[in-house]
């Protein structure tokens, strides 16, 4: 028995080499890249520039009335995410305003011509972002691009007096963007802007004094931005 065990022993340590030998060779595997999370790629960090096309409204008791007007502008600004969630931003645009001129004949025969050619704000903005949406609301600093004048019935300039601001003002307003691809994203937006009242004082034609304006404007717009990232996701997002 011990002479057929040290035999068996011998034959197996010849034959070892042999069967490694016919073996094929290991096959190299790399490593998987590390997996990031999808929501890493919705980082809302960083600048962007845009343009945006819409229309705009003004109250029953404004010069122009409430008849839509087409507007066409630019935006740009920037962003920061915190907190996981939280989006907080500054924003600059301008808008440019289609048809903006408007008469309004008085029975004395007085005729009221106002002319708004656009409207701009600077505006801080805070909101809540979930992946590639951010709900969010945005208030400021208003002006607007505005002319007025009071003509006769021949359309001869005469003398006129206002009191009140027309031409800077605040706005508020809120949105919805939503990132559909990397560095892209698309807003819809409604944003209110007030200029304050205009009154015609002392010095206007006798069938103008005494009345007044409303100055605002409701615009609902639809935007495009490219954003500038700061530099990839934010170490919150994993």
């Amino acid at each position: 028995m011990k002479k057929f065990l040290i035999t068996a022993a011998a034959v197996a340590a010849f034959a070892a080499p042999a069967i490694a030998a016919d073996l094929p060779a290991r096959t190299y595997t790399k490593a998987p890249p590390p997996m990031t999370p999808p929501q890493a790629i919705y980082n809302w960090t960083g600048f962007y520039i845009g343009g945006h096309v819409g229309g705009a409204f003004g109250s029953d008791n404004s010069l122009t009335g409430s008849d839509g007007r087409f507007l066409g502008g630019v935006q740009g600004g920037a962003d920061y995410q915190f907190a996981n969630n939280w989006v907080v931003g500054i924003e600059a645009q301008y808008s440019w305003l289609a048809n903006g001129n408007t008469s309004v004949a008085f029975p004395g025969g007085s005729v009221v011509t106002g002319n708004d050619r656009g409207l701009g704000s600077v505006t801080g903005r805070l909101g809540y972002a979930w992946g590639p949406a951010l709900l969010y609301a945005k208030g400021g600093y208003a002006f607007r691009d505005n002319s007025l004048g009071v003509t006769d019935g021949a359309g001869t300039p005469l003398a006129f007096a206002t009191t009140g601001n027309r031409d800077d003002g605040y706005t508020v307003g809120a949105g919805l963007e939503y990132m559909f691809a990397p560095n892209w994203s698309a807003k819809v937006e409604y944003q209110y802007y007030n200029f304050g009242n205009t009154t015609c004082a002392a010095g206007s034609p006798v069938d103008l004094v005494g009345t007044r304006f409303r100055n605002d404007e409701h615009t609902v717009k639809a935007g495009l931005n490219y954003r500038f990232g700061w530099g990839g996701a934010t170490a919150s997002q994993y």
